[in-house]
């Protein structure tokens, strides 16, 4: 946490109110577990709800490992106006602007069902430095918090951090106020115990880790009291800022938990407005502040896309390509940013009814939602884990490539116009996607293939992305997801012209929910789209618009899904012929589980193929924690189905009980209600 404004501290007087202070559950210290293989995820200033949406529909299929989510604490309330109120703790209940604590725990067991762990921001350096009245509706005091803290509970003498400290005085930046914000004595085992019961009761409800904010400022040997109270084996990354010849330094709480590596986004930064082609040596070696076991490393962050020291997503593609070199770079725990647009440095996120956050709309223009265009890069990130660097090439410049042992390769492209040449990937022979743009990449037997990187982009591959055939050549099918009664595609094909607005109609037959238009592309590697009901509404992925390359490609919610099957199935079989006296039933299959992306497959109905997989029915989670579908079924017959997850690497874990039957009534709905843990 860095402000970028003095606050001004206002000593307040006691007020009536009640805090509630968090039992303490103590433990013996443990080794905080490491991070599941995989980056994390920071999306920033997200509601509860919409984060537990974003693990269910985009984090789990992508492979996110993990996502960070903002203070979930109670704080002292701007409004609305500011994003840093949020860094201002005024108790520890979970009333913050990000809703409440059922909705935060519902978040948890989403993200959970998705496979995606969930680590919290965790302010607990200080408490606030200005304000009487929290978003939970709890008044307070600078130095006054009734039933949790008193004037006794915090650094006194009071003083403020100089600037000359940082280097000169390592003492007064961990005992003195950081721009006026009343700092916390967590050498008192009273205050340790209240940050650890509020750190206990988060895991309580199934947190997996914690970002522990301003730790620069937190003496060591108190952080490390504090972690022996916790419970469990919670994950920690923390905020240390390496600053030039301070007296502070990273590496001296790499031993409490891994350290976030500032220089990284730095020097990136650097990289990418001069000569990618440096890169080749990139490591610790370029002052780096922790190795790599100990880093989590970033383009940006909160602070940094407000401050200029890194980039940000308003440098468009540059960003992109940095982002795509840390995921397939193999240094440190990568973690991908996601917040919100902003014109104003201080300004807060969308917001309502005083300050309340509002769900997140990445077609709004107001949400970068820039994790969504990494999705394919994630998987290449997992692949690639514990492979080295080889076949490096450079054009002497701005164009990189290399690969990842014989799990992946990569090639940036940091230039203006496309390269087209052959480079040596380290994979076996075949076809495979895209994880950046879309289209394929062909792979001969000596490992190499000719490869067309368009200017400012970039390509990658990996194993276990193979694709049996090429999609057509010249065509890209594109599925969008919409309740519009007509939709129309504008695009561009690369290196040609955009389409008369507003486009060309989405006419061809799909399904339910989704329209779909082909679109012949000739030479062209791709296209660039923006989608419109015809009557001045219009989709441009919050004004970037849609990169889609060849093949079939799905847009929903703002996500391109590359290399895709239809999402309306195969070609739909004859309707089942009816008998005499017989009517069409539905079945409604509700079930309460633990797994998420759950599907049932039916059998025993001819029309509707045997027991495989590739007959499963997708649940919808929108009534999470259960799971509901609906199937049209014959009347009068008889059915059998089961549950299966599906699993990240395309495998299926069957439901191991025995199959579930039931007779579809001769009209109407059936309805089951299962469970499946």
């Amino acid at each position: 946490m860095k402000p970028y404004r003095a606050i001004v501290a206002t000593a307040l007087s006691a007020l009536a109110g009640a805090a509630v202070v968090v039992p303490v559950a103590l433990s013996t210290p443990a080794q905080a577990a490491p991070p599941t293989p995989g980056p994390i995820v920071k999306l920033w200033n997200w509601n509860w709800n919409s984060v537990a949406r974003e693990c269910t529909d985009v984090l789990g299929p992508a492979g996110y490992s993990a996502v960070q989510v903002s203070p979930p604490s109670d704080s002292m309330s701007k409004g609305g106006s500011v994003w840093w109120d949020i860094y201002q703790p005024a108790r520890y209940t979970l009333t913050s602007k990000f809703g409440d604590e059922n909705a935060f725990r519902n978040m948890v067991n989403a993200c959970h069902a998705a496979g995606v762990k969930v680590h919290a921001d965790a302010v607990i350096n200080h408490m606030t430095g200005q304000g009487s009245t929290s978003y939970g509706g709890y008044s307070f005091g600078k130095y006054n918090y009734p039933g949790l803290y008193s004037s006794a509970d915090f650094h006194s003498p009071v003083c403020g951090i100089n600037n000359s400290d940082y280097r000169n005085d390592g003492w007064r930046v961990q005992n003195c106020e950081l721009v006026g914000l009343s700092d916390l004595n967590t050498g008192s085992e009273y205050v340790r115990d209240q940050i650890a019961g509020y750190l206990n009761k988060l895991t309580s409800l199934g947190v997996d880790g914690f970002r522990i904010d301003a730790a620069k400022h937190i003496n060591p040997g108190d952080l490390a009291a504090i972690k022996g109270k916790l419970t469990g084996s919670p994950y920690i990354h923390q905020e240390v800022i390496q600053g030039d010849q301070e007296a502070i330094t990273p590496s001296q709480y790499t031993g409490i938990g891994d350290v976030h590596e500032f220089v990284y986004g730095r020097k990136l930064k650097e990289q990418f407005a001069g000569q990618i082609k440096n890169l080749q040596s990139f490591g610790q070696s370029w002052g780096l502040s922790v190795p790599s076991d100990k880093a989590v490393v970033f383009i940006d962050n909160h602070d940094t896309e407000r401050n200029g020291s890194t980039m940000n997503y308003k440098y468009g593609d540059a960003y992109k390509l940095a982002n795509v070199f840390m995921l397939a770079w193999p240094y440190g725990t990568q973690r991908v940013y996601s917040g919100f647009t902003w014109g104003d440095s201080e300004g807060g996120p969308p917001s309502a009814n005083g300050g309340f956050v509002t769900d997140v709309n990445c077609g709004n223009g107001q949400w970068t939602c820039f994790h969504r265009q990494m999705s394919g890069m994630v998987g290449f990130n997992r692949a690639v884990a514990g492979t080295s660097v080889g076949n490096w090439y450079d054009n002497g410049n701005n164009v990189i490539a290399f690969s990842r042992g014989d799990k992946g390769w990569v090639a940036i492209n940091n230039e203006s116009g496309s390269v087209t040449r052959t480079f040596s990937t380290g994979l076996p022979a075949g076809t495979y996607s895209n994880d950046v743009g879309g289209g394929t990449v062909t792979v001969g037997s000596n490992g190499s293939a000719s490869v067309t990187v368009p200017g400012k982009s970039a390509v990658a591959i990996h194993a276990g992305g193979v694709r049996p055939t090429d999609p057509p050549p010249g065509d890209a099918t594109v599925y969008y997801a919409t309740d519009w009664t007509t939709a129309n595609i504008h695009y561009q094909p690369t290196g040609g012209a955009w389409t008369t607005v507003p486009g060309v109609a989405m006419n061809e037959t799909a399904c339910t929910g989704w329209k779909k238009k082909t679109v012949a592309l000739g030479t062209a590697t791709g296209l660039k789209a923006a989608f419109n009901n015809g009557s001045g509404t219009w989709d441009n992925n919050g004004g970037s618009d849609y990169t889609i390359g060849r093949g079939v490609s799905t847009v929903k919610n703002g996500v391109v899904t590359a290399n895709a099957t239809s999402p309306c199935g195969p070609e739909p079989s004859p309707t089942p012929t009816v008998n005499p006296g017989e009517v069409a039933t539905s079945f409604n299959a509700n079930v309460t589980t633990s797994y998420g992306q759950n599907v049932f497959v039916v059998g025993d109905i001819a029309e509707l193929g045997s027991w495989n997989p590739a007959n499963a029915v997708a649940l919808s989670s929108a009534d999470y924690p259960v799971w509901k579908v609906t199937a049209n079924l014959p009347a009068n017959t008889a059915v059998s189905y089961k549950y299966i997850k599906k699993n990240p690497d395309g495998s299926v874990t069957w439901e191991s009980d025995p199959n579930r039957s039931f007779t579809t009534p001769a009209s109407g709905t059936a309805t089951r209600n299962d469970s499946w843990r």
